[in-house]
């Protein structure tokens, strides 16, 4: 069999034509376009790609992997406060590089992740056992040396002005390939935490130009981990900005919702996978929320099912003593929350965060092993919610906040919009903007591609 091999300037031209690597000429004015000069060098091989002109839209990748729902609703929620304050100065790409690009174990993390914390024992272990400095950088640099040029290349199809990292596990890879290619001058590199008091120490890397810290607790682990204060912003967890724009009143959102003008209403969330005591919960409340003197419900309940398509048939097959309404996949929480009363979850750093913003009481009922469990104090400790992992407890506590413990209800509402911090995900997007203005062109800095594209030399 013959195979007919390329000519190395075809394979360039065809590796540029991918990738798009591109600079800027100190030749160029300050007009926006999109025109481009080619050179080739015949003699080398090599080929040079310059960008004409400074204002230019520029490009963010927001590095993310759905190993649980945070870290792709706050990729999202930066996504979009990006359009609303820059519009189109800045086109947002948010991927998944690892599962796009690279092999096991890092293409692998979603299921690996929803199988460890089904086995929540077993999370635990590897939570704290991956946690100290020596034992996860050496585990990280061994795969950032396997899958450099995926991860490369992962990287370079946006030609990144910006990179950032809501993810534990996407720094120190990313840096990595960035310092080898010499780009770690020309690309701000940021990190979002995502969670909202305890973390992994993969969060924290000196190399970052901002850290972007959810609470003062996180930032103190930051400065124990070698980040400077320069380098350190403590904004809050950022939330969908649909959460913070103007919208209808409680009233008019329940006509709208379809729900009891009148009863106070419980939020249960079963999160993105449809977890924890949901379906003894909901029974319980069904109960506790119907006065059988009275012969009344007090309260009524919305049920958020997530993708547990077996229990949204299970509890819609029930018969229900008060007003239910129950939902699959929301795409619509900052809705129902609002049109709500309290809320009753897990302890998930963005739930958490998207009820405090609409100043609901929280009872918290579980929390996964690790980054979940320091979330549990900062409510109950902050006067916004109580834990109990009880299903009974849980429908009791409602019932009282419905009835005979209004007051404490009205105080638990009072101290959750106070611990809110709705303007976060605006203060970062505004920061990093700041970081890009600031960031200096390079001027007449061409990249140049060996025949192995393993490295690229200014």
């Amino acid at each position: 069999m013959v195979v007919k091999a390329r000519s190395p300037r075809e394979s360039i031209k065809r590796v540029f034509e991918r990738v798009g690597v591109h600079t800027f000429s100190s030749k160029s004015d300050e007009k926006r376009c999109s025109r481009y000069s080619i050179e080739y060098g015949e003699e080398d091989g090599t080929m040079e790609m310059e960008q004409i002109g400074a204002q230019r839209t520029k490009n963010v990748l927001i590095l993310m992997s759905d190993t649980g729902g945070g870290h792709r609703a706050s990729a999202e929620a930066i996504r979009d406060a990006f359009h609303l304050e820059y519009g189109d100065e800045y086109r947002i790409f948010v991927k998944d590089v690892w599962k796009e690009y690279t092999g096991w174990p890092l293409n692998d993390m979603e299921r690996q992740y929803k199988f460890m914390v089904k086995h929540v024992q077993l999370w635990n272990l590897a939570f704290h056992s991956t946690s100290p400095k020596w034992i996860h950088s050496v585990y990280l640099a061994a795969i950032a040396a396997f899958y450099a040029k995926e991860v490369e290349a992962g990287l370079m199809e946006y030609k990144p002005d910006v990179i950032i990292s809501v993810h534990p596990l996407m720094q120190h890879i990313p840096l990595c390939v960035l310092k080898w290619q010499n780009l770690h001058k020309k690309v701000i590199f940021v990190t979002v935490i995502t969670d909202l008091n305890t973390c992994h120490r993969t969060w924290f890397h000196p190399s970052v130009n901002r850290l972007y810290c959810p609470s003062e607790e996180v930032a103190k682990r930051a400065l124990q981990d070698r980040l400077k204060e320069s380098q350190i912003r403590v904004f809050g967890l950022p939330v969908r900005p649909s959460f913070v724009q103007p919208g209808l009143c409680k009233d008019e959102l329940r006509v709208e919702l379809e729900m009891d003008p009148h009863l106070p209403a419980v939020v249960l969330m079963g999160g993105g996978e449809g977890m924890g005591p949901v379906n003894k919960t909901a029974n319980s409340l069904g109960e506790a929320l119907f006065d059988k003197q009275l012969d009344k419900p007090i309260g009524q309940l919305i049920i958020i099912c997530g993708r547990n398509h077996t229990l949204a048939s299970t509890l819609q097959s029930l018969h229900w003593k008060i007003p239910v309404k129950i939902r699959g996949f929301e795409k619509q929480m900052q809705k129902w929350m609002a049109a709500s009363d309290c809320i009753i979850t897990k302890a998930g750093p963005g739930t958490i965060a998207e009820a405090l913003i609409k100043g609901l009481p929280i009872i918290l009922n579980d929390y996964i092993p690790g980054q979940e469990k320091g979330n549990v104090p900062y409510v109950v400790e902050n006067g916004a919610g109580v834990f109990t992992r009880s299903p009974k407890e849980t429908a009791r506590i409602v019932a009282e906040w419905f009835s005979t413990k209004r007051d404490e209800l009205r105080r638990m509402s009072e101290n959750a919009v106070q611990l809110a911090q709705p303007n976060a995900v605006f203060d970062i997007v505004r920061d990093i903007h700041g970081l890009a203005c600031h960031r200096s062109i390079l001027p007449n800095v061409p990249y140049l591609l060996t025949s192995s594209f393993s490295t690229l030399i200014y």
